[in-house]
């Protein structure tokens, strides 16, 4: 997906926002309301939600978020989001409710001149093999309408099973096999011909710079958002700052 922007871009990703997580839900809410008004575009990539199990799920605070989004869009600013790998089940009813843009696993802007690769960042993590196998599952079509088609409680109860499951096994892994491959990084960007990257996922905030085929290459990692702090990646014609929120 190629898409055109101008004037302040903004970039975020993984807020996990949950009922249980109140301060990022009133930040996030705060940002929309304050900050991204002062922007033209905004881009989400990833893992908005701590967990999403459905577009019919009212569960505080879902409808917050739902009705703030669509105030924000209503006002002329574009939000696109790309479904990380605890939203993934985002869908197009929540698309309509919001106007949101829904973006591909991978997309490509045209960010100021500059041919700039957006994705959440997990299927750059191919070191974990097992977090890899359950993705290609979890997101065929058929993994998922069965797990939509389930009544909305025991939907809820399966998503706190899987990332309590996920906690322990993430306490298992190295912090190796959960970052990115830097061969995978290096292919990716190759085939999508683009010489910047900007991602989230990992957690591990930073700039890396290399060389791709005997040019200049970056990878942009966003921060996850905390109870503390949020940061936003902002970008226009002068160039790039990250924001505290």
């Amino acid at each position: 997906m190629s898409l055109s922007v101008t004037d302040e871009i903004l970039f975020i990703s993984d807020l996990h926002i949950a009922l249980e997580k109140p301060e990022i839900t009133r930040r996030f809410l705060d940002f929309l309301t304050n900050r991204v008004t002062k922007s033209s575009t905004v881009y989400i990539l990833g893992d908005l939600f701590d967990a999403w199990i459905g577009d019919d799920d009212p569960t505080p605070p879902n409808n917050k978020i739902r009705q703030q989004l669509k105030k924000i869009t209503a006002s002329g600013v574009k939000i696109f989001l790309l479904q990380g790998n605890r939203d993934f089940l985002l869908g197009k009813k929540f698309a309509a409710d919001t106007g949101v843009i829904l973006l591909d696993e991978y997309a490509i802007i045209d960010l100021f001149g500059t041919q700039t690769l957006l994705t959440h960042g997990d299927l750059l993590c191919t070191d974990d093999i097992a977090y890899q196998t359950f993705r290609i599952k979890s997101h065929s079509p058929e993994w998922q309408q069965s797990i939509l088609s389930k009544p909305l409680l025991l939907r809820l109860l399966v998503a706190r099973w899987y990332r309590i499951r996920s906690y322990f096994h993430k306490r298992k892994k190295s912090q190796d096999i959960m970052d990115v491959n830097q061969a995978t990084v290096t292919k990716v960007m190759e085939d999508f011909n683009c010489l910047r990257l900007i991602h989230g996922h990992t957690h591990r905030p930073d700039i890396h710079c290399f060389e791709l085929q005997d040019q200049s290459a970056s990878r942009f990692v966003l921060a996850a958002w905390s109870n503390s702090a949020g940061e936003v990646l902002s970008w226009n014609k002068q160039g790039y700052h990250r924001e505290i929120i």
